[in-house]
């Protein structure tokens, strides 16, 4: 199949592999983009496959606070050096996963990191749910799995669209800033406050306010 320039020079900014590597990756998934930038990691050939591998023990503990102190984030984002801890672009990078959280409370950073309660708590409601609208057994199994692998990219960091730009994962963000920083960048762990949260009470949409500041 013929593969445009154009996104072979895309796929190599994104990964930061050679261009020829991203030409045959296209080619070997038939021109799907986010499949080419997966073959590549399985190959070890882009550069974030290639630093995946080495220690960050440096990084920056960053907190942000929205909404005059309605809503704070503390965030550990590990590099390798404390030369790049200090960098600018990485810096932007972890208040951008800040306002993220802020905006839309994730509960971990990745899929492995979710606690088999929550999980079996959730399957456990959805099955109920579709039972009571009436689906039938045989298909509720695979429903069941649509539901949930939803479930999971709405709740984890890394599998959650970014909300500055809703076409990448903000996996796919954390491997572009890899690339174009030149070390391996790991988000380690992070928690989130919201005024009131566990109180009841009527309050204003503050999720909502994170992610227009973000948009504006």
């Amino acid at each position: 199949m013929s593969i445009s320039p154009a996104i072979v020079k895309e796929l190599r900014e994104r990964t930061g592999a050679g261009m020829m590597d991203c030409k045959r990756a296209l080619q070997e998934t038939k021109g799907d983009f986010e499949k080419a930038v997966d073959w590549l990691r399985q190959k070890g050939l882009s550069a974030a496959a290639n630093k995946a591998g080495r220690v960050a023990a440096e990084g920056l503990v960053h907190a942000y606070i929205h909404g005059e102190g309605r809503i704070g984030v503390l965030i550990e984002v590990n590099c390798e050096t404390d030369f790049v801890a200090r960098n600018e672009k990485f810096r932007a990078f972890v208040k951008e996963l800040c306002m993220q959280i802020a905006a839309t409370n994730p509960l971990c950073v990745g899929p492995e990191d979710f606690q088999p309660a929550i999980l079996e708590r959730e399957r456990a409601v959805l099955v109920a749910k579709n039972k009571e609208s009436g689906k039938p057994d045989h298909m509720i199994e695979k429903i069941i799995v649509g539901q949930m692998k939803k479930f999971v990219s709405e709740n984890c960091l890394l599998e959650q669209n970014f909300i500055k730009d809703p076409d990448k994962k903000i996996s796919q963000i954390l491997s572009e800033n890899i690339s174009t920083i030149g070390e391996n960048i790991v988000i380690r762990r992070f928690v989130r406050y919201e005024l009131g949260e566990g109180i009841e009470k009527k309050k204003h949409d503050l999720a909502a306010d994170v992610q227009a500041a973000l948009k504006g």
